[in-house]
């Protein structure tokens, strides 16, 4: 089982992020490594400090050299997808090939009313979108023109040069565990699907789900990566061993680990101790 970090921007500085990825990058138990992409902290006083997840993410790959690297998710209604699929060309280059493209439906209705965004008239509206900006941005990526009419985006003639260095595209990480839309896209879409922190159980229920839409459209379920996030506390190394020990016996590829924020140097060394030791 493979372990990434994850540094929430929110609560935090860019001193604490840019040290603390230099020193993941130092360390070869740690595959990768993640911001998110919101504009207000999700957890806490959500008017507190928050960095922008694109423009921060771009900033830490210049300044690392292995990690793979990505924003777990980015929502689909912050940006046109045609807009994403040129920003994910242009970090994949940036970073030798190491981007990997978060993709999620969007949730935050403060940020989204705050900033006059639409996340959809109704969630069946929000996941038409996301639908369709994943078919959108993946095309981009991967063809030299695209044609596309849905009843949300419209390209005519449309290009993306130039193409990432990952080809087709950089690996498409779809977040979520909706059964019945965000499971089925990620079926058809996604090279790695993750789920946020819950239970072995649930998560190998919701697992069992994507291989059923896997299933309808004839693709083979080992080709995604299945992941789950949770959290490390420094205090609290046995608790942590315990969730590693069980997502390794559950079948999870890779476990995604949210760092408290402000991020130190220190808690990825003693994260990774405490997974060099797991059973």
């Amino acid at each position: 089982m493979l372990i990434d970090i994850k540094t929430n921007p929110h609560h935090t500085t860019w001193e604490a992020m840019l040290t603390t990825w230099q020193r993941a990058d130092d360390i070869d138990l740690i595959d990768g490594a993640w911001v998110f992409d919101h504009f207000y902290p999700i957890v806490g006083d959500t008017s507190g400090p928050c960095l922008e997840g694109w423009t921060t993410l771009t900033a830490l790959t210049q300044a690392t050299e292995r990690l793979k690297v990505g924003t777990m998710v980015n929502g689909m209604p912050y940006r046109h997808p045609a807009v994403t699929a040129n920003m994910a060309a242009a970090v994949d280059i940036i970073s030798g090939g190491r981007f990997q493209l978060g993709l999620g439906a969007g949730w935050s209705q403060e940020e989204a009313d705050a900033y006059g965004i639409s996340l959809g008239a109704t969630v069946k509206e929000r996941m038409d979108m996301f639908d369709e900006g994943v078919e959108v941005v993946v095309r981009l990526l991967s063809e030299d023109e695209v044609d596309f009419f849905g009843k949300h985006f419209r390209l005519e003639k449309a290009r993306n040069e130039p193409k990432p260095v990952q080809r087709p595209h950089p690996p498409v990480v779809i977040g979520g565990g909706g059964e019945t839309r965000t499971l089925r896209t990620a079926a058809r879409w996604a090279q790695h699907w993750n789920l946020t922190p819950s239970s072995i159980a649930e998560w190998q229920r919701k697992k069992d789900i994507l291989g059923q839409h896997c299933a309808e459209i004839g693709r083979d379920p080992t080709e995604i990566m299945c992941s789950l996030m949770t959290s490390f506390n420094p205090e609290s190394r046995e608790a942590f061993r315990a969730t590693a020990a069980a997502a390794r016996e559950g079948g999870v590829d890779k476990l995604i680990v949210n760092l408290p924020s402000p991020q130190r140097p220190e808690d990825v060394e003693q994260l990774a101790e405490a997974y060099s030791k797991v059973d």
